[in-house]
């Protein structure tokens, strides 16, 4: 891999840190924690056959973000990161089995792709997805970053309407320009909700894409292995709302 995860700044928090994998046996942690929380958890049908692991073919050519309790050095959530030139290296993006990435691969300056993130049962409070944004914030700077994307998944509800309905939010407050769509290789279901259904509430993740600024490349993709909607966020790092990028990105640079 082309840095050294002793590289990206570690603020060992009294309950969590964040740090880059050092070797395989912490990659192995953080596809155990994505085993529990997609394949026991959200019954995801997993591949490769790893027992208690989620293992796939783009976690080589990846960095694994863990956060980690402080106390334990448990690990309660990850990311990975792939950069554009380990893409363009590989064939392409993880995201690209799901949608035609349109435009997205060719944009001016350094891209990357974020995925396979989870954040286990017990620390869903919104700490540890904090924690997990200054590590991502981190390595944006550390490489010059100028497009951070990935796949925030949605519930799909019954017939897809949940999935749905949460696209009717994004529609009205988050899309991209029609020049950045992408498109989804399975659609949902049901692409439109009738007017007497609410707006669904936004998933955690989705919720902190947008609130940084990112916005929505188009329709979801029906992911049927994870039985999720996944919408393709795309964040202009230029653009970061200015709130949340002192949040994230001045505060890593105090550390």
């Amino acid at each position: 891999m082309g840095v050294n995860a002793s590289a990206l700044p570690v603020r060992r928090g009294e309950r969590l840190f964040v740090e880059l994998a050092a070797g395989p046996q912490a990659v192995r942690q953080a596809q155990a924690l994505r085993y529990r929380v997609f394949g026991q958890e959200l019954g995801a049908k997993l591949k490769h056959g790893h027992p208690g692991l989620d293992v796939d073919d783009f976690d080589a050519h990846c960095h694994h973000l863990l956060v980690r309790e402080t106390k334990t050095g448990a690990v309660v959530g990850c990311t990975r990161l792939l950069n554009g030139d380990d893409a363009r290296r590989i064939g392409g993006f993880y995201s690209a089995g799901e949608f035609d990435l349109g435009p997205i691969p060719n944009l001016p300056g350094k891209l990357l792709e974020v995925g396979r993130t989870c954040i286990s049962a017990e620390c869903r409070d919104g700490a540890a997805i904090a924690v997990l944004w200054s590590g991502i914030a981190g390595y944006i700077q550390i490489h010059n970053i100028d497009y951070l994307f990935g796949c925030a998944s949605v519930p799909l509800g019954e017939g897809d309407l949940q999935a749905a309905a949460i696209m009717n939010r994004m529609r009205r407050h988050a899309m991209s320009p029609p020049t950045l769509r992408v498109t989804p290789r399975t659609p949902l279901l049901c692409t439109h909700v009738p007017a007497t259904v609410l707006d669904a509430p936004l998933p955690a993740l989705l919720k902190a894409y947008v609130r940084l600024g990112a916005r929505a490349c188009g329709e979801a993709c029906r992911d049927a292995d994870f039985e999720v909607g996944d919408i393709l966020m795309l964040l202009d790092i230029g653009e970061l709302n200015p709130t949340y990028a002192r949040h994230f990105l001045e505060r890593v640079g105090e550390h």
